[in-house]
C-alpha cells in the first residue's frame, strides 16, 4: 500500500486480515427490511423449485413419451414445462426486484449513517483524516456494498437453493452415483476457502490505492488555481496517473487472484461430472438404470456444478466486497471524543456570555509533544471585548478551539456563565458561540442559504436584516439573482470582501452572546471596513466578544487586550497602559502598530497553530 493510501491508518487501524465476516457487522441495516427479505427468500425458493422440477419431466418425457402407445403423454409434459418456464421467470423476476431493491436500500442507509457518523466526530480526527479518502469510503466503498447485498445475494441465494436441491434429488435418484459425485466437493471447496484470503488482502489493497488517488485529486482540484498560478499541473497529473496506475495494478492483482479461483474451481466441478457421467453410462448399458433416470442425475449434477461454479465466483465478489466492508465498518466504530455527558450540565436559560479561563494546559492530538497552552488562566466579563493579541504560534486561534470545545483541555476547566464547558452538551454550548474565521467558509448556495446556515428556518426578512448590519444588502441586491444567487463551490464567484461580510452576517443572525472574530474584517477594503466595523460595533456592544486582533483599530476599541506568548498568557491591560509597560505588546506595537502597517503579525493558515 502507498504512503497515500495509507494515511488513514493513522486515525483508523485497518483489518489485518478483511473477511467477509465484517459483513456481519452491518447485518443490522440488512435486518430493518424483514418483510423484503421474506418476499426476496420466497421468490427464491419457487425459482429454484421450478428450476429442480425440468430434470422430474425431461426423465418421464425420455422413459414414457418416446412410445407409440404412450404418445399422447408427451403434449401434457410439454404444456408441463412451459408452465414451470411461467413459474420460473415470474419468481426470478420478482427475486431480482425485491433483492436490487433491498441492495439499494440498505446501502442508502448506510451512506447516510456513515455521513451522519463523519459529522459527529470531533476535530482531532479531522486533523488526520484526508476528505479525498473520506470521501472513497463514502461512494466507493457503499457501491461495492451494494452488490454484496443486492446483486451478489440474489445470485447466491438463488445458487444455494439450487444446490442443496439439486444434491438432495442426486442422492435421491443414484445414491451410488451422488456418493462418488459428493467425494468431489472436498476437492473443490479447498482452493476456494483458501484462496479467498489472498483475494480479500488484495481487494483491500485496491480499495485503499483508489482512497489515495482519490484524496490526491480531491486535494488538488480544491486548489486549481494555485496549481495553475505555479504551473504545476503536469507535475500534478503525472503523479496523479503514477496513483491511477498503482490502483489499476492492485486492482488487476485481485481480479487475477479471483480468475485463478475461477479456473480451478470449474475445472474441478465439470471434470467431476464428466467422472460420474462415465459410470452411470456403464450402468445404462448394463441395463441397471434407464436413460431418462441417467439424464435426470446428469440435468441435476449440471445443475449443482453449475450452482457451485456460480457460487465460486460470488464467494470472490463477497470476499471483495469484506475489504469494503472492513473500512466503513472501521469509521462507524470510531467514538468521538467530544460527547455530551449524561446527565448534563443545563448551561443559563439566558446566556450572560461569562468566560473564565481556570490554569488551562493543551496540546493538540496530532503533536502531544509540543503544549499549545500553558496554565492559562483570566476571566472576561459579560459584554466585554477582549482583544487577543500575540505572535504566530502564541496560542491565539487555541484558545478559540477550545472555548467551542472542538477539544478538551489535558488539565484546567473553562468555564462560560459558570458552568465548566466540559459538562454540557456541546451543540448547545456552540449554540451559545458564534464565530467568523479569517478565511469565510462559504458553500456552494445560494447567498441566503448560506448567511441561514445552521440556522435553516431563519426567514428571508431576517436574513435580509443581518445581511444589512453587516454591509452586505447592497452589494447581494446588485447581484443578477439577488439572494438567490449561487455562490459557487468555496464562494468562488464572490471576492474576498464579499465573502467575509456573508460569514458576518451568518454570525449575526443567530445572535448567540459570544461572539468570535479572527480579525473579520481583515479581507475588507477601507471604505467597506468601516461600514462594517460600524456594524459589529453595536453587535459587539450587545454580546461578550474575542478579538484576535491583527489591526490597531480593533485593539483600539477592546476594552481589554489579552498578550499571549508561547501558550502563556503574559501582559493583560488597555493599549495604553500595555505601551508603558514596555513588554512585548509594546515591542509589537512599535514594529507594526505604530509604522502603519495593517496587520499586527503574519496570518494564521491552520486551526492547529
Amino acid at each position: 500500500m502507498n504512503e497515500r493510501a495509507a494515511s488513514m491508518t493513522k486515525s483508523a487501524p485497518p483489518e489485518q486480515t478483511p473477511s467477509p465476516r465484517a459483513l456481519l457487522r452491518l447485518a443490522p441495516y440488512l435486518l430493518r427490511y424483514k418483510p423484503r427479505i421474506a418476499a426476496a427468500l420466497l421468490a427464491v425458493t419457487v425459482a429454484a423449485a421450478a428450476t429442480l422440477a425440468v430434470p422430474l419431466a425431461i426423465r418421464r418425457m425420455i422413459d414414457f413419451g418416446f412410445s407409440a402407445e404412450s404418445a399422447g403423454l408427451i403434449d401434457s409434459y410439454f404444456f408441463a414445462l412451459v408452465a414451470v418456464a411461467a413459474v420460473l421467470a415470474l419468481a426470478s423476476g420478482s427475486r431480482f426486484y425485491f433483492v436490487t431493491t433491498l441492495g439499494e436500500r440498505v446501502v442508502a442507509d448506510l451512506r447516510s449513517d456513515v455521513f451522519k457518523h463523519l459529522c459527529r466526530l470531533d476535530a482531532a480526527f479531522f486533523d488526520t483524516a484526508r476528505t479525498g479518502e473520506l470521501m472513497s469510503r463514502l461512494t466507493a466503498d457503499t457501491t461495492q456494498m451494494k452488490s454484496a447485498f443486492g446483486s451478489s445475494a440474489a445470485v447466491a441465494l438463488r445458487n444455494f437453493f439450487l444446490f442443496v436441491g439439486a444434491i438432495a434429488l442426486m442422492v435421491y435418484t443414484s445414491p451410488k452415483l451422488s456418493a462418488a459425485a459428493l467425494i468431489a466437493i472436498p476437492i473443490i471447496v479447498l482452493p476456494l476457502v483458501a484462496s479467498g484470503r489472498l483475494v480479500r488482502k488484495r481487494s483491500r489493497t485496491a480499495q485503499d490505492t483508489l482512497a489515495g488517488a482519490s484524496a490526491y485529486a480531491a486535494e488538488n482540484l480544491a486548489a486549481v488555481r494555485v496549481m495553475q498560478a505555479f504551473g504545476a499541473e503536469p507535475a500534478t497529473a503525472r503523479r496523479f496517473g503514477g496513483a491511477v496506475e498503482e490502483t489499476y495494478a492492485a486492482a488487476r492483482a485481485a481480479a487475477s487472484a479471483r480468475a485463478r479461483l475461477t479456473i480451478v474451481v470449474i475445472f474441478l466441478v465439470f471434470a467431476s461430472i464428466v467422472g460420474v457421467l462415465w459410470f452411470g453410462a456403464r450402468d445404462v448399458l448394463a441395463g441397471r438404470m434407464t436413460g431418462g433416470l441417467l439424464s435426470q442425475f446428469v440435468l441435476y449434477a449440471i445443475l449443482a456444478a453449475g450452482a457451485l461454479s456460480e457460487l465460486s465466483q460470488v464467494w470472490g465478489e463477497i470476499s471483495a466486497t469484506g475489504g469494503a466492508a472492513g473500512r466503513i465498518a472501521e469509521i462507524l466504530a470510531l467514538r468521538p471524543k467530544i460527547v455530551a455527558p449524561v446527565p448534563a450540565t443545563a448551561l443559563p436559560v439566558l446566556g450572560r456570555g461569562e468566560i473564565t479561563f481556570e490554569r488551562v494546559d493543551f496540546a493538540y492530538p496530532a503533536r502531544p509533544q509540543d503544549s499549545a497552552l500553558h496554565g492559562l488562566s483570566f476571566k472576561i466579563a459579560p459584554g466585554e471585548t477582549v482583544a487577543i493579541v500575540g505572535p504566530s504560534g502564541a496560542g491565539k486561534t487555541t484558545l478559540f478551539q477550545l472555548l467551542s470545545r472542538f477539544y478538551d483541555p489535558a488539565s484546567g476547566r473553562i468555564l462560560l456563565d459558570g458552568v465548566d464547558i466540559k459538562s454540557a452538551d456541546p451543540a448547545e454550548l456552540r449554540r451559545r458561540i458564534k464565530s467568523v474565521p479569517q478565511d469565510a467558509v462559504i458553500f456552494a448556495a445560494s447567498i441566503a442559504d448560506n448567511i441561514r446556515y445552521g440556522a435553516p428556518d431563519a426567514s428571508i426578512e431576517a436574513v435580509r436584516d443581518a445581511a444589512r448590519r453587516a454591509a452586505a444588502d447592497d452589494f447581494i441586491r446588485a447581484l443578477p439573482d439577488g439572494y438567490a444567487t449561487l455562490a459557487g463551490e468555496r464562494g468562488v464567484a464572490l471576492s474576498g470582501g464579499q465573502r467575509q461580510r456573508i460569514a458576518i452576517a451568518r454570525a449575526i443572525l443567530q445572535e448567540a452572546p459570544v461572539l468570535l472574530l479572527d480579525e473579520a474584517t481583515s479581507a475588507l477594503d477601507s471604505e467597506n471596513e468601516v461600514m462594517v466595523q460600524s456594524a459589529l460595533e453595536k453587535v459587539m456592544s450587545e454580546r461578550t466578544t474575542l478579538v484576535i486582533a491583527h489591526r490597531l483599530a480593533t485593539v483600539l476599541r477592546a476594552n481589554r487586550i489579552l498578550v499571549l506568548d508561547n501558550g502563556q498568557l503574559i501582559e493583560e491591560g488597555t493599549h495604553k497602559t500595555l505601551v508603558a509597560k514596555d513588554g512585548l505588546y509594546a515591542r509589537l506595537a512599535k514594529l507594526q502598530f505604530e509604522t502603519g502597517e495593517a496587520a499586527l503579525n503574519p496570518r494564521e493558515t491552520t486551526a492547529a497553530e
